[in-house]
């Protein structure tokens, strides 16, 4: 499968790819810059949000964006609304927010990670409609993908620096029963952000290893996509058939005159059609 270039590098740290139709399709993160980006038909679009950074940002039920910075979430009202610091998540500067999502139950899972990548300074947190936290999983590294099974039933997760992705059982809205779904050699690139697929295959970015690969409900791959540069950070179905797979990539850590594609979204139709996106119910 080769993808199309659909941007051009618009981005320093591309993240976080989501796709509504309820706010005109996709939107994605450049992270460093703490701006939320919008693909349009004449182009793509920014808004600040973070000052110091902006890890993911997701619909609401009700028509409007939860979106999460370094340690702040933040609402809008409406799809193209104005953001207003709602709570904050972390009080440690040392730790930021990193990725995210939403469950079946419409309750924000976020993780987080130090900026050296500290072992164990992480933390998973969940918060409710009425913004009740709760803490799912404690001491992670580098908190990153969250998806869920189309049945809800499965949960999956990476910490990056673990070269794996893992599965929970979803019991009554609890995540239980962790254990590894895929493994995946350090020297082939480092699992960052993920989606799940209507047919239950899990595609998940590879950080290094200039790939997405696709992997079935089993955990057996079954698709590599290769991207042109090394960074790819994470990936969405996208249009209205959730058809296409929509990747982020990232020249973050890389030198000024890098000279490569690294920060474009690029696009794939791997035959497969992504699920809705789980809105945030707060």
């Amino acid at each position: 499968m080769i993808p199309e270039n659909v941007t051009g590098p618009v981005a320093h740290h591309a993240e976080g790819p989501v796709w509504w139709p309820g706010w005109g399709g996709l939107r994605w993160v450049d992270g460093d810059a703490g701006d939320l980006l919008a693909l349009r038909a004449d182009g793509v679009t920014r808004q600040h949000i973070d000052d110091e950074y902006l890890a993911f940002a997701r619909p609401r039920a009700n028509g409007g964006v939860v979106a999460v910075g370094a340690r702040t979430l933040y609402l809008a009202d409406a799809a193209d609304g104005e953001f207003r610091a709602v709570a904050s998540l972390l009080d440690d500067p040392r730790v930021r927010m990193n990725d995210g999502c939403c469950d079946p139950r419409g309750r924000l899972l976020t993780g987080s990670m130090a900026y050296d990548a500290a072992p164990d300074a992480g933390i998973v947190l969940r918060l409710d409609a009425d913004l009740a936290v709760t803490t799912v999983l404690p001491r992670t590294t580098i908190s990153n993908g969250i998806g869920f099974a189309p049945d809800g039933r499965r949960a999956y997760y990476v910490d990056t620096l673990a070269h794996r992705i893992d599965v929970f059982d979803v019991v009554e809205g609890e995540l239980r029963g962790r254990r590894v779904f895929a493994r995946i050699p350090e020297e082939q690139g480092l699992p960052d952000g993920l989606t799940v697929a209507a047919d239950g295959s899990v595609w998940v970015a590879l950080w290094g290893g200039s790939a997405v690969r696709g992997y079935d409900s089993a955990g057996v791959r079954i698709a590599t996509v290769e991207l042109p540069v090394p960074q790819v950070t994470a990936c969405t179905f996208g249009d209205d058939d959730l058809g296409t797979l929509y990747i982020t990539t990232s020249a973050q850590g890389m030198p000024d005159d890098h000279g490569s594609v690294a920060g474009s979204l690029f696009s794939v139709r791997p035959g497969v059609r992504g699920i809705p996106v789980l809105p945030f119910a707060g």
